[in-house]
């Protein structure tokens, strides 16, 4: 008689970690699911809102793209001086390249994004009138505006909920929480656009990057602190109810 096959081992992940089984019953975008984790988010973050500094839609449109491979904490320290020397889009399209280059070298990419910021004050004032456009399609039409940065804007300044800022925490937090297996953000932003109420995108957006910020780090999250663990499977999982309580039965086992 052919000996029973052992069962297959775990696969290993990217970060070199055996993938851990999950529940056979997990239903990762069951609406209850979702709404736990929506609910915890709001619990854990009520007051969140942008974490770049801005007093007008334009300054957000600027420091948006300066955001781009480049901290929101870089960013602050760099737009105060740049929004004191030009405070408006007229003064930023007439601004001499290089200037605007030294101002914002430490974001990363300063030339490209001084050609965008540059260009798209030229657009907003050549085609809106001075005044950073509240639609999606015309936010579009703005050099260095791509829909995150619309989606920023419009969420944070404007008010409307017209998509899902996917920036790398919630890219890298919707795998975790396995809310979305998609590979590229634009992809990512649908998949989450169908399982996250309207009302809640623009917040759900502030909330996971305080999230990722915070508590999900990138290389050890710290799960033992994390309001949502119970309902989390990521397999890089550094801490877990349920282990502690399978340790905490075996050792009340081993004292009976």
């Amino acid at each position: 008689m052919a000996a029973a096959k052992k069962p297959a081992a775990p696969a290993p992940t990217s970060s070199g970690r055996k993938q851990r089984a999950k529940p056979k019953t997990y239903k990762p975008l069951e609406k209850a699911r979702v709404d736990a984790i929506l609910l915890g988010l709001r619990k854990a973050y009520p007051h969140v809102v942008c974490a770049l500094h801005h007093d007008s839609a334009w300054q957000l449109v600027v420091a948006t793209i300066l955001s781009a491979q480049c901290t929101d904490v870089r960013v602050n320290l760099v737009t105060p001086a740049l929004f004191k020397r030009f405070p408006a889009p007229k003064s930023l399209a007439n601004a001499d390249p290089e200037e605007l280059q030294e101002m914002i070298r430490s974001t990363g990419f300063f030339r490209n994004k001084t050609k965008s910021i540059i260009g798209a004050a030229k657009k907003v004032l050549a085609d809106f009138g001075g005044e950073v456009p509240s639609t999606m399609q015309n936010l579009l039409t703005l050099p260095g505006v791509a829909r995150k940065t619309a989606n920023v804007v419009l969420g944070s300044w404007f008010g409307k909920n017209e998509g899902v800022v996917v920036d790398t925490h919630v890219f890298r937090l919707s795998h975790r929480l396995d809310l979305s297996e998609s590979a590229s953000p634009v992809k990512m932003e649908q998949d989450l656009m169908k399982v996250v109420p309207r009302e809640r995108w623009t917040a759900f957006s502030h909330e996971l990057i305080h999230h990722g910020r915070q508590i999900c780090i990138a290389r050890k999250p710290r799960c033992a602190d994390c309001t949502l663990e119970p309902l989390c499977h990521s397999a890089d999982k550094t801490w877990s109810t349920v282990w502690q309580h399978k340790r905490s039965v075996a050792a009340a086992k081993e004292l009976a």
